[in-house]
């Protein structure tokens, strides 16, 4: 594949993503033949993409310390570009670090691993969180009340290792659309594609949540990554989610991204 320096293949990525996704309202994939052809595309040039393309390199091995937190945070983002119909950027993840488990509002994604390993732990949700006080099991950590109207029933539908020879991982509005990114024995980095960006004013806003345990399971109250992969194994299940604030452990600086620039 060509990676001239008249036409990088980051240009080309964001000419087919934005030809694939705008005016999407709302589809799945398979829902529409054009669709699917396009993305596809978009696709196959997404598992081509490498860090010599975007002139990074890997980071070294250095696990996170409290001490490390306070010069650089465990989470950065390099923003490549962004239009009304999609946002560009790549996130770089220490050794140890999370993206903590959030959703997409009415979007699609797309996530391809650069260097590293991660794990993604994919969530559907089953329910509006509204009117479901009577089918509440007993939680290992009784919930107030107020508290109620901030619950998901919700469907782990897996968890799945990524690397860089790994196909993207994919989201849309109604499957995968909740998700919890961990690196794995090292840093990680990875290309992430949005369709349509976060906007609050327009209803896409990022919530976070957490995974609940009932009294029926073993061990601590909220599940862990080692946990969820043990729960995903061979098969899905229905859990149970409770809409957090960011949690304070979590935070995502900024560094300047050194790659071809992308014009739109």
């Amino acid at each position: 594949m060509s990676r001239n320096n008249k036409n990088p293949l980051i240009q080309k990525i964001a000419k087919q993503a934005f030809m694939t996704f705008k005016g999407l309202k709302c589809l799945e994939s398979g829902d529409s033949k054009v669709f699917a052809e396009k993305q596809a595309k978009l696709i196959s040039l997404v598992s081509a993409l490498r860090t010599n393309d975007l002139k990074i390199a890997p980071r070294k091995n250095k696990p996170t310390s409290r001490t490390s937190d306070l010069e650089t945070p465990p989470v950065t983002y390099m923003h490549i570009c962004e239009t009304d119909v999609f946002s560009m950027g790549i996130f770089l993840l220490r050794t140890g670090a999370s993206i903590p488990l959030h959703d997409h509002p009415d979007m699609n994604g797309m996530l391809k691993v650069l260097y590293g390993k991660v794990n993604v732990s994919c969530f559907d949700k089953l329910e509006s969180g509204q009117n479901v006080t009577a089918a509440l099991p007993h939680f290992e950590t009784p919930l107030d009340p107020f508290q109620h109207a901030s619950l998901r029933c919700s469907l782990l539908r897996s968890v799945t290792e990524y690397s860089e020879n790994s196909g993207p991982c994919l989201l849309t509005p109604l499957r995968d659309n909740l998700h919890q990114i961990d690196a794995v024995d090292g840093p990680a980095a990875f290309l992430d594609i949005l369709a349509p960006p976060y906007d609050p004013d327009d209803g896409r806003d990022c919530h976070y949540y957490k995974v609940l345990k009932t009294v029926s399971d073993p061990g601590i109250a909220v599940m862990d990554n080692q946990e969820l992969q043990e729960e995903a194994r061979g098969k899905e299940k229905n859990m149970w989610l409770l809409e957090i604030p960011q949690p304070e452990d979590f935070s995502c600086g900024g560094e300047p991204y050194p790659g071809p620039a992308v014009s739109m």
